[in-house]
């Protein structure tokens, strides 16, 4: 059945064009995996599906990449011209400007676009943080790591004792912003017995971490919200246009947030309100807002400046600042009122109406990469990452690289993982 799939799908993806998403990383043994993603329009849908899983047998550098998915497309007849955007993250097996991925890939398609995941260079932007607020970050990680084991089931004792809504603290043990912002709300909403933990047993942990409270609160109001970001940049029905709309509001929301603290309304950082800040400390918080906003205005470049046309949002608006030579369509398109009915539905639908194509070639030409690029790698970090817990956690013997095995997985997987997202965004401090 499996094959069938691969088959169907790629007899497809020779006459469409579509978006690529790759990704590689080390699963056990020391085998290096390359996933890769496709995007495409289909019945009037946007459509992802798992293209292939190989193995990187000589090396993960940008050429071996390369050759990979040039003799995969080779092997399947699908012209690499039907690729229109990649999707990757920053690693400079991907992005090196001589001897990456994309440099060789532009070789062969020059006009395709490369998209850096956004939600990598989120990632990197959520890192930035000044040293007091990363030594804070670190007293909250080496509590957490010690709250393990022995010390874990005292703590759990010390939950159900005093009658705690929650009785464990997650392992944790890198700097990833992501499960930082479980980590610290649980770490935040039971402070009181975290400290408690270490009565006589480690009192400088101890000490600093009472020192670092309001620290620690606002971490934890700020990590909530770069988390919340984060939900909104995956899905299936996340385009460039939406994406822009997203890193926009967040960095005003930043500026907005700062201007607040510096006047004292806490009101958007309700932990950090509830505890005890001098006004130096608040000082910090601000230059920090304030760095990251600089941080995301330098990251997402890119995306800020992108030009979208206000006539793929609303294409029955004024026509008179369209380029002259998409003038003629969208006065025809303008006036359809056939197609005009879907509006109502939003302008991605509209859009990929089949006979958009056919009757408006120039129109389609802008608009298809708006609507079919990927903005993010999130798919084949999730699936990398359900490989890895699959080897590591359960120790798996599936033949990974084998597409069958492969497309079993992550389609269970993906109905569970919907579901974690879903109550993540129900009870954002769990």
């Amino acid at each position: 059945m499996a094959q069938d799939v691969e088959v169907s799908l790629c007899d497809f993806l020779k006459t469409t064009q579509f978006s690529l998403q790759l990704d590689e990383s080390i699963v056990t043994g020391n085998e290096a995996l390359l996933l890769a993603y496709v995007r495409f329009i289909k019945e009037e849908k946007i459509c992802q599906e798992l293209l292939f899983a190989k193995q990187l047998i000589i090396s993960t550098k940008g050429e071996s990449i390369f050759n990979v998915v040039k003799a995969f497309f080779k092997e399947r007849e699908i012209p690499l011209n039907n690729i229109i955007s990649i999707a990757i993250d920053g690693a400079l097996a991907m992005v090196g400007r001589y001897r990456g991925f994309i440099s060789f890939f532009k070789k062969s398609v020059p006009n395709v676009c490369a998209v850096h995941c956004v939600i990598h260079r989120q990632h990197l932007v959520a890192k930035n943080l000044s040293d007091r607020l990363h030594c804070s970050l670190q007293y909250v990680i080496t509590a957490v790591n010690k709250i393990h084991a022995l010390k874990d089931r005292l703590f759990r004792q010390i939950c159900i004792e005093n009658d705690e809504d929650f009785n464990r603290l997650l392992f944790h043990t890198e700097v990833h912003w992501l499960l930082n912002s479980a980590c610290l709300n649980r770490v935040y909403n039971h402070f009181d017995l975290v400290i408690k933990s270490f009565e006589n047993k480690d009192n400088l942990l101890r000490n600093n971490l009472i020192k670092v409270k309001s620290d620690i609160a606002y971490l934890t109001d700020l990590y909530n919200k770069f988390n919340k970001m984060n939900l909104e940049l995956q899905g299936d029905e996340l385009n460039l246009i939406k994406t822009k709309s997203i890193i926009s509001a967040f960095m005003s929301k930043l500026l907005l947030y700062k201007r607040k603290l510096e006047r004292g309304v806490f009101y958007q950082f309700l932990n950090l309100s509830s505890v005890k800040k001098r006004d130096d400390e608040v000082l910090i918080y601000c230059q920090h807002l304030q760095a990251l906003h600089n941080d995301f205005n330098n990251r997402f470049e890119d995306i800020l400046t992108m030009k979208i046309p206000a006539w793929i949002l609303d294409p029955f608006s004024s026509t008179e600042e369209t380029e002259l030579q998409l003038q003629e369509e969208l006065i025809e398109l303008s006036t359809n009122e056939e197609l005009k009915f879907k509006f109502k539905n939003g302008y991605q639908a509209f859009w990929l109406q089949k006979q958009i194509p056919t009757l408006y070639p120039q129109l389609w030409a802008v608009v298809k990469k708006f609507l079919i690029a990927f903005p993010s790698s999130y798919l084949v970090e999730r699936g990398c990452s359900a490989v890895a817990s699959l080897f590591l956690k359960q120790r798996n013997l599936l033949q990974i690289a084998d597409r069958g095995d492969l497309r079993i997985l992550l389609t269970n997987i993906k109905p569970n993982i919907d579901k974690l997202i879903a109550a993540h965004q129900a009870h954002p401090s769990h």
